[in-house]
């Protein structure tokens, strides 16, 4: 799954969602994203992972999460918080609601992941300690 970096236009990954899907979602999905399949990742998206199945960027989902963390794997905000680290979503668990509404370049963008990482209660405490 991925962000929007709206300066890049790029698609960079946060994580991967395993959680959280019915049946009748699962079903949906493929109805949606059937003819939606790739032969070779889109240049636009960026992930340290290697998929079985690439999507076009056009499907925008609603997940929730534990928190937000440092990833070695994951694009978002790469280099911008630790050098060599991006952000990534921990314990990703999809809402059930697909965002019909939004166009992928309208998800959740790169700058907002930053801000949500940064407001985040131990992310705050960590930097009093310094």
């Amino acid at each position: 799954m991925s962000t929007y970096d709206e300066e890049a236009d790029t698609y960079p990954s946060v994580c991967k969602v395993g959680t959280g899907f019915t049946d009748e979602s699962l079903d949906q999905f493929y109805q949606i994203l059937s003819d939606k399949i790739i032969v070779k990742k889109d240049p636009r998206i960026e992930s340290g992972l290697e998929a079985d199945v690439w999507f076009e960027p056009e499907v925008v989902i609603e997940v929730v999460a534990s928190e937000i963390t440092l990833s070695p794997i994951h694009k978002v905000a790469l280099d911008k918080i630790r050098k060599g680290s991006g952000l990534a979503l921990r314990f990703p668990k999809f809402t059930g609601k697909i965002r019909f509404e939004k166009t992928p370049e309208n998800a959740t963008s790169v700058s907002e992941v930053i801000i949500m990482y940064n407001s985040q209660k131990k992310v705050v405490q960590d930097e009093k300690q310094f």
